[in-house]
């Protein structure tokens, strides 16, 4: 029993682990990739001049919120395209590899404890709030997107060309490194302690180190206010 609660214990650990990096990460990558592409589209409009014909026609911010949502869009059907293909590219190399070609009773032993395992895993993972932490993701996904591409988009429309971007590369990619540095050296250690809720609420890095923090449990009430300023921050 103590060896089977231990095991427990690492491997849902492990998952909680596992998943908040990953959403850590996609939430930093979507952000840096497509935060770029709003900036470029500025840039390109700005220096053709077609952004004057625009503002003819409709107000700044409503130019700058379909260029953010409509990059959003894009890119979040892109993403799903991907997660689709790594699925059928999991359940097809899952079927193609769990063939058995081996013989006798070493391959029965073998293929009784990896469903043994197999079966552990699924438990483990079932006992996680995929639904809840879903949620969430995508909440944050977004808000943090949305905040970043209009900073992004403030830089398009400050400069001439990408080459003059770069000066202001620096200060809007510190707090996304800052976040997912944070993310890995505090919130897996230790995810409710001062550190991780301080930068759990502050905007810039909220959308990272709060995803890390929710698959280990964490307050409504925290995720509420967080959101809260994420989006108001944006807006």
């Amino acid at each position: 029993a103590n060896f089977s609660g231990e095991k427990s214990s690492k491997m849902i650990n492990g998952l909680k682990i596992a998943i908040g990096m990953a959403a850590g990460y996609m939430v930093m990558m979507f952000i840096i990739i497509y935060g770029a592409m709003v900036m470029r589209s500025v840039i390109e409009e700005k220096t053709s001049r077609i952004v004057e014909v625009i503002i003819a026609s409709v107000k700044p911010v409503q130019l700058l919120l379909g260029k953010v949502i409509g990059t959003a869009g894009a890119g979040l059907l892109q993403f799903m395209i991907w997660a689709v293909i790594i699925g059928i590219l999991l359940f097809i190399g899952s079927w193609v590899f769990g063939v058995d070609t081996m013989s006798g009773t070493n391959t029965a032993q073998m293929e009784a404890m990896a469903q043994s395992e197999a079966q552990f895993a699924f438990n483990e993972i079932a006992q996680l709030p995929l639904f809840s932490i879903f949620f969430w993701f995508i909440l944050f996904f977004l808000g943090g997107y949305l905040l970043y591409s209009s900073i992004y988009a403030a830089i398009g429309s400050a400069v001439d060309n990408e080459t003059d971007t770069q000066q202001f590369m620096l200060p809007v990619l510190m707090p996304l490194m800052i976040g997912f540095y944070i993310g890995f050296a505090t919130v897996i250690n230790d995810p409710h302690g001062t550190v991780s809720v301080i930068f759990s609420m502050i905007p810039f890095t909220s959308p990272i180190v709060m995803l890390m923090r929710i698959p280990f449990g964490v307050p409504w009430w925290q995720i509420v206010i967080s959101l809260i300023l994420l989006y108001v921050t944006f807006f």
